[in-house]
């Protein structure tokens, strides 16, 4: 005689909890994540076996482009970013207005030289995303973006310089920024590169 084998029932699970628990998470990565600021060109690093991470707390970044072109990002502190302005301001004798500050403030970086930064900093968001070819003045006669760094030391001496080069840029922009911090004395600084796993 055939065996009559047991009906099989599904097994039911609660998914509740777990639903519960996903979408708490996802909301604590989505509100923790901090958004990496643009670049203003695309910069590829060149590769390297150090797996150091880097903080960003006191950290200000030149970036220089695979044309030779410098930028600065300052201290993302609303406070510090005005005090140096001011003493760039004072060094090369410009006056902002109060206006002009704040929109000094919401930039992310610094691309433009002291002589032209007012127009700069009169222009759209859109606007200035579309000007091309602006740097900050670094060569032997005008060391602009040597001043920067400067000041940002002065205003806090904590801060930390990482500079963040294109594989493509060439030796002697380098070489310049590097005389430049000498003349200043300050030897420390980090050079951002990408893995060479990836």
């Amino acid at each position: 005689m055939a065996r009559v084998k047991p009906k099989r029932h599904g097994v039911v699970t609660d998914m509740t909890a777990m639903t519960d628990v996903a979408f708490l998470l996802l909301t604590f990565f989505i509100l923790t994540a901090q958004f990496k600021k643009p670049d203003a060109e695309a910069i590829t690093t060149p590769s390297s076996i150090s797996t150091t991470s880097l903080d960003d707390t006191n950290l200000m970044t030149i970036s220089i482009t695979p044309d030779g072109r410098y930028f600065f990002t300052p201290i993302d502190n609303n406070s510090e970013k005005t005090q140096v302005l001011d003493k760039m301001a004072g060094q090369y004798r410009v006056g902002f207005s109060p206006a002009e500050k704040t929109a000094f403030v919401k930039l992310p970086m610094v691309g433009a030289s002291m002589s032209q930064m007012k127009s700069y900093l009169n222009l759209s968001d859109e606007q200035r995303a579309n000007v091309k070819g602006s740097t900050i003045p670094m060569d032997s006669v005008n060391k602009e973006l040597v001043d920067w760094v400067k000041y940002s030391l002065e205003v806090n001496p904590d801060a930390r310089l990482a500079i963040k080069g294109d594989a493509k840029a060439q030796y002697p922009k380098f070489k310049a920024l590097f005389e430049g911090l000498k003349d200043i004395k300050f030897y420390k600084f980090v050079l951002i590169t990408s893995s060479e796993n990836q």
